[in-house]
């Protein structure tokens, strides 16, 4: 429902008495540049000039008005510290944008689209296609005309038609922390087709639905306000679900046909595919004329008696926002929408005599929207029943609640932590946070047995920068401010941990469940989350660390049963991203190895990896195609990684037969090295069928002589496995544990990678009996040969040189060719010249991840259908691996690359 503001309020009657004199007074020192945020806020709602993604990515309007700069998080390679990049300019926005100045920037939903506004009315969409710092261009803005009246004054971005699991909140019961999972509906309307959706209000009272079709084209419909089309009323604002003296209240309906839209479907149905057209219809539901528009709490009336009414009417709106309804444990919205209006006075009138009180600098004025039914005289409800098939008839009701105010002015309202929390940004630069439910100030040292977010926690932001233009991260416990010198600040929530207390009770505790249960939202809602690795890199010690990680794996469901029967734990959507926290935490630099409790679940990324990309190859090698050849990238990213698979399994092997005591890997890793052994069988099979043409025919003989010339046979390696799932059922049965009992040992395995004592009698038999039963069938001599170091596991010399000279593709798993590191720097080791910024040319495609900071030479804009698919399948368009998002190491391509990739 949008909610539209109007100009021209008179509050004369704010203050009181309309014959009180002025008061000369001396005004506070402004914070530099508030006059023009402040004349901004009050002409146009849409002003906001820095955005967070939930992908990661920063992006904020220039000092001059005239470009989109981006930058993001991300962990240097050097010294493993997080840090914000270097800015990165969006080359193509001028030109798209003929020179306007830009307005306004908004992220969708998912974080991967960006609107941006100029102050003729342009929409253009930009798209993160490949790289963090580099955004392409999904709509252009030739198609909307330069006028005034355009101006956009509000809009949001349709939300995404899929459910996600969400907490509640973490109660401490009998001494444990208790997660209270549900699942949470979303909130329409919704684009049938999956796609982003962007409606917005202007300025003369139009309403525009800009939607994405199927086939990536963008197109239009819109309606008018009719209640608004005056020239005498202009619309400054606008709030989708107020004009200050009269709050217009509209129900906006949205009609797709068809309503379900299902590609597949309807291919089959027609050659033909319809995409679904929207329609519009609005209703003008209630006009409120609230009278006096700001209200006093009983306990300021009598301080407030003797303020200047001509005061009043420099006070004006600043902000309208819509809190949504909040949620409870079971997914049911438990409270109503509130309808926020902040009204500033401009900083130099707020002047006043030192024995009366001050005015405050801006007032939040709150609506609850409520939902009641219509009573009616029997007669007429009588009739209206017939038509309406007995239902009830409702009716919208705005109530008005008692008014905040503040002695500083509100610069910002934004809903963070997943909709929990309502932080308000003042003009100093500090933040105060509030419960969407009932509008209440979270104050410190509050619930020590309850924690539903970070700021109810005890996590403050510290007023160290200060700024008018403020955005937050995707898990909120981050922000950018954009200082007086236009300069992008970070600033990071502080908590005050004790460093001697104890990790499981009081401030502690609190602090990490906080934390854990932030990371589980955000796991569970898919954001990134490498703004909670830099908070827990800097807040928690080693061990703090361990007790966090423990606390994500018992708050999100998934069962550490690593059986060779249960294969579920490794497609479970939150597994891989539990894994790709440890490795970051376990993370030095990129010379030095990874400790073993995060080599493990680094190996185990890697392993997924490798699986996931087998599959694929299995099932479209069942498809012989005599005359199509399969597309060189595919080829050497399947032999690769099945190099790497080989010599991963002899590295293991290896250290089994040579240092036995070290023997904590292959327990850890046995579940996992089990599927690889089953693909690498597939991988054979598939070899000797040799179903390609051309280059796969030759990639076909390279794989099975790779295999072939394995140390070990395949029934060797699954006779090894099967023994130790055998050894290690016995000892389950002999202690009495069932498939419950065993995920406590084992998620202890993977956590701290330490042998649980049911595990003991497993080591007996495998270095007494198994590992002595296949030693004569494995060729040793071979393994200890081999040369491991490229795999970046082992901490000996031959492994810290070659990280220092080579670079391995993480994705393909072939050297890059031309690459090597120095003066600690990862650079191109080749001819080319030397560019303006000091970097060599001729690498622009190589892109690097921002958490694990391994590199790929892996095209950004996939060359054939198969390969899309092929990395879609493996989620490896825009992010590695480890889950981390990619980054064009020497900044964006140029516009011609750029429009090439969004095609």
């Amino acid at each position: 429902m949008p909610l539209i503001m109007e100009e021209g309020l008179d509050v004369d009657d704010l203050f009181g008495d309309p014959n009180t004199l002025d008061l000369g007074l001396s005004a506070a020192q402004p914070t530099k540049g508030l006059a023009q945020r402040l004349d901004e806020m009050r002409l146009l709602g849409c002003c906001r000039k820095i955005a967070w993604s939930r992908l990661g990515c920063i992006a904020y309007i220039s000092q001059d008005g005239l470009q989109v700069i981006v930058r993001h998080l991300a962990c240097n390679p050097i010294d493993g510290k997080w840090a914000l990049t270097e800015e990165y300019s969006q080359s193509q926005i001028p030109q798209l944008h003929l020179g306007q100045q830009l307005l306004h920037l908004c992220w969708n939903e998912t974080g991967s689209d960006l609107a941006v506004l100029d102050a003729s009315g342009r929409i253009s969409i930009l798209s993160i296609s490949a790289a963090l710092n580099s955004l392409g261009i999904s709509r252009q803005t030739v198609v909307d005309p330069p006028d005034d009246g355009s101006q956009v004054v509000g809009m949001m971005w349709m939300n995404s038609n899929r459910a996600v699991h969400a907490f509640h909140q973490a109660a401490k019961l009998n001494g444990r922390w208790n997660y209270s999972p549900y699942r949470r509906k979303p909130i329409g309307p919704f684009h049938p087709a999956g796609k982003p959706a962007l409606i917005c209000f202007t300025r003369n009272g139009i309403m525009r639905l800009l939607y994405q079709n199927p086939d990536q084209r963008w197109a239009e419909v819109s309606a008018e306000l009719k209640t608004t089309n005056q020239s005498d009323r202009i619309l400054t604002h606008a709030a989708c679900l107020p004009s200050p003296k009269k709050l217009s209240l509209y129900r906006v309906q949205i009609m797709w046909n068809p309503s379900n839209w299902d590609q597949t479907q309807q291919r089959q149905a027609s050659g033909v595919m319809p995409f679904p057209v929207p329609s519009i219809r609005i209703s003008h539901c209630k006009t409120e004329l609230p009278g006096r528009v700001f209200s006093f709490n009983k306990d300021q009336s009598d301080d407030l008696q003797n303020l200047a009414p001509n005061q009043s009417f420099l006070y004006q709106l600043t902000n309208l926002d819509l809190v949504s309804g909040q949620f409870d444990n079971t997914g049911a919205t438990t409270s109503p929408p509130w309808i926020l209006a902040v009204y500033s006075s401009p900083f130099n009138s707020a002047g006043h005599d030192p024995q009366q009180q001050e005015p405050p600098a801006s007032v939040l004025v709150r609506w609850q929207l409520e939902t009641s039914t219509l009573n009616l005289h029997p007669v007429f409800e009588e009739s209206l029943s017939k038509k309406t098939n007995g239902q009830q008839r409702t009716k919208l009701e705005i109530r008005r609640m008692e008014d905040i105010h503040f002695d500083k002015h509100v610069v910002s309202i934004d809903q963070i932590e997943f909709g929990c929390v309502l932080a308000i940004t003042h003009d100093d630069s500090s933040v105060s946070f509030f419960d969407p439910k009932s509008m209440s100030q979270f104050a410190e040292g509050g619930d020590n047995n309850t924690v539903t977010s970070l700021a109810q926690a005890g996590f403050r932001f510290p007023s160290d920068t200060p700024g008018l233009n403020i955005c937050f991260s995707p898990n909120s416990c981050l922000a950018v401010v954009l200082d007086a010198d236009w300069q992008a600040q970070l600033r990071i929530a502080g908590y005050n941990f004790e460093p001697d207390g104890d990790l499981h009770e009081g401030k502690n505790s609190n602090g990490i469940i906080a934390l854990a249960l932030t990371f589980s939202r955000g796991c569970a809602i898919e954001y990134n989350t490498d703004d909670l690795i830099m908070t827990i890199s800097r807040h928690l010690s080693t061990d703090a660390q361990n007790v966090f990680v423990n606390e994500v794996y018992r708050a999100l469901p998934i069962n550490c049963n690593f059986s060779m029967e249960q294969d579920k734990p490794m497609q479970h959507p939150y597994v891989p991203r539990c894994l790709s926290l440890q490795a970051a935490l376990g993370f030095q630099n990129f010379q030095t190895p990874r400790g073993l409790p995060y080599s493990v679940p680094w190996a185990i990324l890697h392993l997924r990896h490798a699986s996931l990309l087998f599959a694929f190859f299995f099932q479209y090698s069942k498809q012989p195609k005599e005359n199509e050849s399969l597309d060189h990238d595919v080829l050497q990213m399947v032999y690769g990684n099945t190099k790497w698979a080989l010599d991963f399994t002899q590295y293991l092997l290896d250290d089994l037969f040579a240092l036995a005591r070290e023997f904590e890997p292959v327990l850890d890793d046995q579940e996992a090295l089990a599927q690889k052994g089953e693909g690498l069988r597939g991988v054979h099979t598939s070899s000797m069928a040799s179903p390609f043409a051309g280059d796969g025919r030759g990639y076909s003989k390279e794989l099975y002589t790779l295999i072939d010339s394995a140390p070990f046979r395949f029934n060797v390696y699954e006779k090894f496995l099967s023994s130790v799932e055998s050894a290690i059922k016995n000892a389950y049965q002999r202690a009495g544990f069932g498939d419950d009992e065993r995920r406590t040992p084992e998620k202890d395995l993977l956590l701290n990678s330490r042998i649980p004592a049911v595990m003991i009698p497993v080591l007996v038999s495998l270095f007494k009996q198994i590992i002595p039963a296949i030693q004569t069938e494995i060729d040793q001599m071979s393994i200890y040969l081999t040369d491991y170091s490229w795999l970046g596991f082992c901490s000996d010399r031959r492994t810290e040189h070659f990280r220092q000279t080579r670079a391995v593709d993480v994705v393909k798993k072939v050297p890059l060719r031309g690459f090597n590191l120095s003066n600690n720097n990862i650079e191109p080791n080749m001819s080319s010249e030397i560019t303006s910024n000091g970097k060599k040319a001729g690498s622009s495609s190589r892109r690097r991840c921002v958490r694990c900071c391994e590199t790929t030479g892996d095209p950004s804009s996939p060359r054939s259908i198969l390969y899309f698919q092929l990395t879609l399948r493996l989620q490896l368009i825009r992010s590695c691996l480890c889950g981390g998002m990619w980054t064009f190491e020497n900044g964006p391509p140029t516009t011609a690359a750029t429009h090439k990739q969004v095609g």
